[in-house]
């Protein structure tokens, strides 16, 4: 039986190509999470005002995601993340 761990994403997408991008990004990583995971809940923050500039946009749609997965799925989910075009920035973090 494998580990389970508790850990919380924050997903931070550009509104550049429009919000619907953002949406298709954030229902492409729900999916996701939910295949490799249990326990999901999204609190989908909505369009907001970056604190600085990130690649000259200046706002950003943010997500918030809380699961439960085995221990090697959010190292796989950072390296998705990483190589996604339109995610600006991401956070990991055990619980």
């Amino acid at each position: 039986m494998a580990v389970k761990g508790s850990y919380e994403t924050v997903m931070v997408f550009s509104v550049k190509g429009g919000e619907e991008k953002a949406q298709e990004l954030k229902e492409k990583f729900k999916a996701m999470i939910e295949g490799q995971a249990e326990e999901v809940s999204m609190d989908d923050w909505g369009k907001r005002k970056l604190a600085y500039p990130i690649n000259y946009e200046t706002e950003g749609y943010y997500v918030l995601f809380n699961y439960k997965s085995n221990t090697d799925f959010p190292a796989e989910l950072d390296r998705v993340l990483n190589i996604t075009e339109g995610v600006l920035r991401s956070l990991i973090v055990k619980k």
